[in-house]
C-alpha cells in the first residue's frame, strides 16, 4: 500500500503552533485577570479595615487630626479600589479577545484535520480501487489461461 501525504500538512502544523500560542496567550490573559482580581480584594479588604478603625476612632471622640488622615486614607484607597476595578474590567477585555482568537485558532485546525481526514479517506478509497483492480486482472489472468476451473 502506497503512502499517504496530506499536501497541506505544513498548514495544518502551522495552525497547530498558532493554536498552542493562543492557549498561552488565553492562560496568561486569565492569570493576569486573576492576579488583578486579587489586588481588588487585598484593596478592599484595606478599605473596610480602615473604615472600622475610623469607625473606632469616631467612637472613641479621640484626636480630629488622626480622624481626618483615616478619612483622607479612606478615600485613597476608594480611589485605588475604582482605578484597580478598571485594571480588572480591561483584563477581562483581554481574557474575551484571548478567548476568540483561541476559538478562531481551533476552528482553523479542525477546518484542517477535516480536510486531511477526507484526503485520507479519498486516499484509501483509490488504494482499494487499485486493489481490486489488481485483484480482478489476477483473476481474469488466471481463468484466461485455464488455472481455474
Amino acid at each position: 500500500m502506497a503512502r499517504f501525504i496530506f499536501s497541506m500538512q505544513n498548514l495544518l502544523t502551522m495552525k497547530e503552533k498558532l493554536e498552542e500560542q493562543a492557549k498561552n496567550e488565553f492562560s496568561q490573559a486569565n492569570m493576569r485577570l486573576l492576579e488583578a482580581e486579587e489586588e481588588l480584594e487585598r484593596l478592599k479588604d484595606r478599605q473596610q479595615k480602615a473604615e472600622f478603625e475610623l469607625r473606632e476612632e469616631v467612637a472613641g471622640l479621640t484626636d480630629v487630626r488622626k480622624i481626618r488622615q483615616k478619612e483622607d486614607a479612606i478615600e485613597i484607597l476608594k480611589m485605588y479600589v475604582r482605578q484597580q476595578q478598571m485594571v480588572v474590567r480591561q483584563r477581562e477585555i483581554e481574557v474575551e479577545n484571548a478567548r476568540l482568537k483561541l476559538q478562531d485558532a481551533m476552528k482553523e485546525r479542525k477546518t484542517f484535520e477535516k480536510l486531511r481526514e477526507k484526503a485520507f479517506e479519498e486516499f484509501v478509497a483509490e488504494e482499494n480501487k487499485k486493489e481490486q483492480k489488481e485483484v480482478d486482472e489476477l483473476v481474469s489472468y488466471r481463468y484466461g489461461s485455464g488455472l481455474i476451473s
